[in-house]
């Protein structure tokens, strides 16, 4: 907001910040405000009533667009010619244009290279906001074109407050208990939106049912194929993000830290005391490869199973009983 009122706005802003932590709806605000015709800068807030804030609260208004990734897991070459077009045209009904690109970190390289020409040249009239997941990489090329804003998680108080304020606008019937929100905000590692998602879906049942067969493989008492059911069921990112938990977790008791994931503690504790701490980055790496291959529509099931596969390498080889 001191930008703006400032007048140095960046024509492009890339917003980093960990998954579910509110980027997005960062971005959908700040569009909100840009084409605001008597935005309270003060409060750095619309005013709600004009038209274009009509327009943005039904979701048709034309000067906001948004390139999301499609089938493929990627933001294709289309998506940012059309991103162009929009950028250099006149806006149809505000005073500016905003452009969101939701993930920026999904640009395959093609689309990146092409988005580079409207960062170089950028019209007056036109913001880009770039959102990019922690840990996932942005081409340096386009990084140092945009202002950069980190969007911090934050802490489990503010977290959990602002989670039963969302919760509260919930039907009663469906309205999820404190103690599920207090488990979903352990799960999503206090990023609120994320948490949001998880206690108002069936992810938290889901999860449960993954523990439990990972359990259960670990010990040599469920196939690999039943195994992996759970985890195809909640789709590849959520089981990626379930494992890449795990991995953390694996690293933290290694390191003589307390696990998130309170559920999974006792597993991950035993694999801990048999294992050294450098395993726990394979796990990463071998997650790491897997969201690689993500792009390529690769199946989550057998994404599943090969990542089981290398966490039952953890477990300690049973030696036959001395005859």
């Amino acid at each position: 907001m001191q930008r703006m009122t400032g007048g140095r706005l960046p024509h492009a802003l890339l917003v980093t910040g960990e998954n579910g932590v509110g980027k997005r709806l960062f971005a959908d605000a700040l569009a909100g405000l840009l084409v605001c015709e008597k935005p309270a800068m003060a409060g750095g807030a619309p005013c709600g009533n004009c038209k274009q804030c009509e327009l943005v609260a039904a979701g048709t208004h034309p000067d906001i667009r948004v390139y999301t990734p499609e089938k493929s897991r990627m933001i294709k070459i289309d998506q940012i010619r059309a991103l162009s077009s929009f950028a250099v045209g006149s806006p149809q009904v505000a005073s500016r244009k905003v452009a969101i690109i939701d993930r920026a970190d999904q640009l395959n390289i093609n689309s990146a290279n092409a988005l580079l020409k409207t960062l170089e040249e950028p019209a007056d009239d036109v913001t880009l906001v770039l959102l990019q997941e922690s840990g996932r990489p942005v081409l340096p090329t386009i990084r140092s074109r945009c202002q950069s804003l980190l969007i911090a998680t934050p802490g489990r108080d503010q977290a959990a407050t602002w989670l039963a304020g969302a919760v509260k606008e919930l039907d009663g019937d469906s309205r999820p208990t404190p103690e599920q929100c207090e488990k979903a905000l352990g799960l999503a590692a206090n990023a609120p939106r994320l948490a949001l998602e998880y206690v108002t879906g069936n992810f938290i049942t889901t999860r449960d049912e993954a523990l439990e067969n990972f359990r259960c493989f670990m010990k040599g008492q469920l196939s690999l194929a039943e195994a992996a059911k759970p985890f195809k069921a909640m789709g590849l990112e959520s089981a990626l993000w379930l494992f890449e938990g795990w991995a953390g977790d694996l690293a933290r008791i290694g390191a003589g830290s307390q696990p998130r994931d309170k559920d999974a503690a006792d597993m991950l504790t035993f694999l801990a005391s048999h294992n050294p701490p450098w395993r726990a980055h394979e796990i990463l790496d071998a997650i790491h490869e897997s969201r690689a291959a993500g792009v390529y529509n690769v199946s989550p099931e057998l994404e599943a199973g090969r990542l089981l596969i290398a966490w039952q390498k953890l477990m300690p080889v049973r030696r036959p009983a001395a005859g």
